[in-house]
């Protein structure tokens, strides 16, 4: 997608000094530093392991797909600069995988690479930890592309008795800076702009982290139509039907259809469901945890209460044009759950790289018909 007028993923391979730039010096990886978007931008190179846990750790990297390839690139980071052994990959693993705990991609990256490389002699595994690395990304962007073209046809249907804009509503971010291209939720928004519908956008503020100024900062940097929200209008939005869908995307979906999400998410289910209007979840296979049986066996992770009691702005300095503003004393009690769940019987559908699904055992098992003997008996108790 378009970054300041240029096409670019939100993570590439690169050169680990400016020195080096053939093909095969690209030892290194750039990434966009999210936590100065959307009033600052900043491109940063990891060169270590270190680098790519405290990348996921600060949310520099954030959005489950993106921190599931970034991980993946901090294996071979980790074996590029040590002996390849068995125990510099376990420990890469285990350093990775605490950083953060609800995003599933993360967990499932990571055993894919060591499913990948713990069979092969420590010679080879460099080479082959960034060829699988770099397959990541790629799927991810494959599969992102699938899941816009899956929910076109969704969008579509929506459209067909009408000839008014279609008018969607997001939370959090789930676009190309959460993935490593095009996106999950807005791959569908994507795929509808290019291809002629008039659209426009309805961007939840996604509190206290606020993500969904970078929705609103990647939408205007593709020309599309939207208005950024606060969080607790959207019931009331809802509510006077000014919305025809809500488009988001998800952490970890569990076996039985229950959906995790950035917090805030579950609130827009519900007016939602209230408001007669569809809830639609967009997300890849590697978001699907087949072996949890229910959203009550899903982390969530609870992050420092300074992200509630501080917000990030621009100020008119010119030596720190980007500040922290205190919206309370630091004394204050706070409670930052990351994330929240959405029952299965909130979603409308699923939509992934292999189609759309009702959100349940039986709807995840067609999609995934190969990784239901992994679903936990439990699972089954939503027959949708």
């Amino acid at each position: 997608m378009k970054a300041n007028g240029v096409y670019t993923r939100s993570i590439w391979r690169c050169a680990a000094s400016p020195s080096e730039a053939s093909e095969a010096a690209s030892r290194a990886v750039a990434i966009i530093d999210q936590t100065l978007l959307p009033h600052g931008w900043r491109t940063l190179t990891l060169k270590t392991l270190e680098d790519a846990a405290q990348a996921i750790r600060t949310m520099q990297v954030r959005g489950a797909p993106l921190i599931g390839a970034t991980a993946a690139y901090g294996v071979a980071l980790a074996l590029q600069e040590s002996d390849g052994g068995d125990a510099v990959l376990l420990e890469a693993l285990a350093v990775l995988n605490a950083t953060r705990p609800t995003a599933v991609n993360l967990a499932w990256a990571l055993a894919r690479m060591r499913t990948a490389l713990l069979p092969l002699p420590a010679s080879a595994r460099v080479e082959a930890a960034w060829r699988e690395a770099d397959a990541i990304a790629d799927e991810d962007v494959a599969q992102n592309r699938a899941i816009g073209e899956h929910g076109l046809e969704l969008l579509r249907g929506l459209i067909a008795a009408r000839s008014s804009t279609l008018r969607l509503m997001t939370h959090c971010n789930a676009g190309w800076l959460a993935t490593v291209d095009r996106g999950t939720a807005l791959a569908p928004v994507y795929a509808a702009f290019d291809a002629g519908i008039d659209v426009h956008v309805l961007v939840s503020e996604t509190r206290p982290r606020n993500q969904g100024l970078l929705t609103a900062w990647e939408l205007a940097q593709q020309g599309i139509p939207h208005e950024l929200i606060a969080d607790n209008a959207a019931g009331f939005l809802l509510a006077r039907g000014e919305v025809d869908a809500v488009i988001v995307g998800a952490d970890r979906i569990a076996a039985n259809g229950d959906v995790a999400n950035k917090i805030g998410t579950f609130m827009k289910a519900l007016a939602a469901k209230a408001a007669g209007i569809p809830f639609y979840v967009a997300a890849p296979r590697s978001t699907f945890d087949f072996s949890c049986p229910g959203g009550a066996a899903i982390p969530i992770e609870e992050r420092a209460g300074d992200e509630l009691r501080l917000i990030a702005g621009t100020s008119e300095n010119p030596e720190n044009p980007i500040a922290q503003l205190r919206l309370c004393p630091p004394q204050t009690p706070a409670r930052n759950p990351a994330f929240d769940i959405t029952p299965a019987d909130c979603v409308t559908a699923l939509i992934c790289e292999r189609g759309v699904a009702p959100a349940s055992h039986a709807g995840i098992a067609r999609l995934y018909p190969e990784f239901a003997h992994a679903f936990p008996p439990s699972s089954r108790a939503n027959p949708r």
